[in-house]
């Protein structure tokens, strides 16, 4: 690369990164207001027009008040770990599959799942170097859940890419011209879609935020800033598990419109799920990850791989 695509490259992160900041914004507020309908309540309406500017009144409030240190915890981790969670789910958006200006590498499905492992171990250095027992289990609960679920959707990913014979993220709206993805996999996209909501720690498997034992979970000590910086984090990654989503199962074509509405559908559908359903067990939600997902995804797997080795096959004999 030459200085001038080094300089657009950066140029065009940049741009994203505020891009996604202010849709991370909006979509809490389209959050709360959701939320609030179907709880037959309003809210928030009172700062700016019908509530538009709450999401940056709530920004300014947070990174404006004093940053807590527990007593006894590891100040550094303490303070590093929601940031560096921020920036880990900021980078993972440079493989959206444009033409110019992003990573769109061959191997990158395999980036993608190399990211969503790294981001758990945030969670866990959060809640360890807060020293505080709450924070802790509300953590390794979090590991454990991240961990289960991370294999049953890698495998679940892995179909498509075997259908396709690829794992550049580009090559998904090639395939899906006359047939959607979702058609064909329908089993799998509903497995996909609450293997998203268990790895993204959202109801009805938002156990390590479970309110009535662990108070507010792994989060538990961070006030101010670092509050906001998880929040962040976890607002982002929903909206690229959506968009993901769209890609592999609804079209995967991002240059028209009608792709960003289908992102904004099934964000909705985040919201939607954690309106309408209360929260699981957690041994239930463990049993469904190995005893139900996993066998799933593996069969599919194993039939997709030997579809492709009989086509492979009988072209070669022709």
């Amino acid at each position: 690369m030459n200085n001038y695509e080094v300089l657009m490259f950066l140029i065009i992160f940049i741009f994203l990164m505020i891009m996604i900041l202010i849709s991370v914004a909006f979509f809490t507020l389209l959050e709360r207001k959701v939320l609030g309908f179907i709880q037959v309540r309003k809210g928030p309406l009172k700062v700016g027009f019908l509530g538009i500017v709450q999401p940056f009144s709530d920004a300014i409030k947070l990174f404006t008040k004093e940053f807590v240190f527990p007593f006894n915890s590891n100040h550094y981790l303490f303070f590093f770990s929601p940031l560096l969670s921020m920036m880990m789910s900021l980078f993972i958006w440079i493989m959206i599959p444009y033409m110019i200006g992003f990573m769109s590498f061959n191997l990158g499905f395999l980036f993608i799942l190399c990211c969503l492992s790294v981001g758990v171990y945030f969670v866990v250095i959060s809640g360890w170097s807060s020293n505080s027992n709450y924070a802790k289990l509300g953590s390794l609960r979090g590991l454990a859940q991240t961990i289960s679920y991370e294999v049953s959707l890698a495998l679940i990913l892995l179909s498509p890419m075997i259908l396709m014979n690829s794992y550049n993220l580009l090559n998904l709206s090639y395939y899906q011209e006359n047939i959607w993805f979702m058609f064909l996999l329908i089993p799998l996209m509903f497995a996909m879609f609450s293997s998203m909501l268990a790895e993204l720690n959202r109801a009805p498997f938002d156990f390590m935020e479970g309110e009535s034992e662990l108070v507010s979970g792994f989060n538990v000590e961070y006030s101010s800033g670092g509050f906001a910086l998880i929040f962040l984090a976890e607002y982002s990654s929903i909206l690229f598990m959506s968009m993901l989503f769209v890609l592999i199962f609804l079209g995967g074509d991002c240059l028209f419109i009608l792709f960003f509405f289908k992102l904004m559908f099934i964000g909705f559908s985040f919201i939607w799920v954690r309106g309408m359903l209360p929260r699981y067990r957690y041994d239930k939600l463990m049993n469904l990850a190995w005893k139900s997902y996993l066998p799933i995804s593996l069969n599919y797997l194993f039939f997709f791989f030997c579809l492709m080795i009989y086509l492979c096959n009988l072209l070669s004999m022709n």
